[in-house]
Order: structure tokens, then sequence, then C-alpha cells
């Protein structure tokens, strides 16, 4: 097939971005969303042409960098996909397919498609450790944790901080990306020292970093690639609140 690509083009994070229009010849329904983009870099590079730059690593959706916004939707039109693992035959030969890097004051552009993703990292890491003894491995059933709350546990964990969440909130908010990170600790004993403590700290950097606030709009849990629910920001919200109100450490 044949498709007329609109993609952001932006040489550094100062410059002057604008939309430009490629042609991408040859394009097998089989091939995924980034093997598209490996063919048309090649095809441009074979005409002395400067390639997209773009984000990706395991292609298997699994480390959330292939953040892409397509046609308005983060990571294209397929529900609980990456942009990876989106196949060419979710288009139709000659469409049109507009491509842009997520679109949020925290995560500045790095060039074409890629952004800046570390405020993520800083939030993460505001959020420190569990405080619990290293040594050898306990049995797995040291700890009893009933299986809701495990399901649930895994279900935050499932969190890749890919940012669709934050590139589809009309506040650039990361309150999904937060809660899941934050919820994940808090519903297994281990996370429990530091609950409080952590909740403020990891809210507090969010805040810091230039996240909106969460309005109740939903867009980040309808393009979430892990399906993971908006539950968690309530539980977030009131682990805050909780440990503001009674000045929890």
């Amino acid at each position: 097939m044949n498709l007329n690509l609109h993609v952001w083009r932006q040489s550094g994070p100062q410059d002057k971005g604008r939309m430009e229009q490629i042609q991408a010849t040859g394009i097998s329904a089989d091939m995924s969303f980034l093997e598209m983009l490996d063919k048309v870099n090649e095809d441009l590079i074979a005409a002395g042409q400067e390639p997209i730059a773009f984000d990706h690593d395991c292609r298997e959706g699994i480390c959330g960098t292939c953040s892409l916004m397509i046609n308005g939707v983060a990571h294209g039109p397929d529900g609980a996909t990456t942009t990876c693992q989106l196949h060419m035959r979710s288009f139709q030969d000659g469409d049109a397919i507009y491509m842009e890097p997520w679109r949020a004051r925290a995560f500045p552009v790095i060039r074409d498609l890629m952004v800046d993703r570390s405020s993520f990292d800083r939030i993460v890491e505001a959020g420190g450790y569990v405080s619990v003894n290293a040594g050898a491995a306990p049995d797995a059933h040291a700890n009893l944790i009933p299986k809701a709350e495990a399901d649930l546990a895994m279900d935050a964990a499932a969190c890749i901080g890919c940012g669709a969440c934050v590139a589809s909130c009309p506040n650039g908010s990361a309150m999904l990306f937060v809660a899941a990170k934050i919820g994940h600790l808090a519903h297994l004993p281990q996370g429990q020292p530091e609950r409080a403590r952590r909740a403020r700290a990891m809210v507090a950097q969010m805040d810091v970093e230039g996240f909106g606030a969460c309005s109740n709009h939903f867009e980040c849990e309808a393009v979430c690639p892990k399906e993971i629910p908006v539950r968690f920001i309530a539980e977030m919200n009131r682990d805050f609140l909780k440990a503001s109100l009674c000045g929890q450490e």
C-alpha cells in the first residue's frame, strides 16, 4: 500500500517545528507501524534526506518508548495497543496518517517524534524505596496477600510509563501514571511503612515537573495500552489527603 504521511519535524528542543509531507510506498499490511517507519527512513536515506527520528526499543509492547500520536490518538486507533504493536492492516491504501510527538509541557521535544520523559523517572525516584530486609528470597507464602489485593497490585504494576495518559489528557496530567506507581505498592504489605510519605513525595514531584491536574476526562484510561483503570487515581487522592491532613510521614 501507499500512504501519505504528515510527520512532525523538529531539529531540536529550541527549534521551530513543522509538519512535513512524506510519501510511503510499498508498505505491507503485515508491517508494524515502526517497521513502516523503518522502511520510510531507508527510502529517505537512499534519497539523501534526513530520516525521521522516533523512539523505540523492545518492539514488544513492554518498554513504552514507542510514544507517538497517530491521527490525534496516543499509540494509534487500536485499543490496548502500543505503537510497536499497531499493524498497517489498521489503515487503508492511500490513507493520510498524521504523526506527532507527545504534547505536554513536561515532555519537551528532543527531535522530530522523540520527547524527553525523564520527568517520569524523577517522580519514581521521589517515591524512594521500600524498607524491607535484604537477603535470601523469602518463601512464596511468607507474606499472605489476599488475591483481590494482589490482582490490584499487578494491575497497577502493568504501567510501562509510556506517557500516553499525559499526551491524551487536555490538562497534560500525569495522575494515572503516578497513581499506578503509588497503587502498586499501596496494595502490598511491603509498601505500607512508607505509604503516606510516598504519596506526598510523588505528588509533590509531579507538580514540580509541571504536569497538570486531573479533571476527570478519563482520556488517560481510554488510551492506556495496559488498560489501567482510573480507580487508582481516587486511591492516590485518598492516600495523599490522608497523609496531608494527618501529618503522616
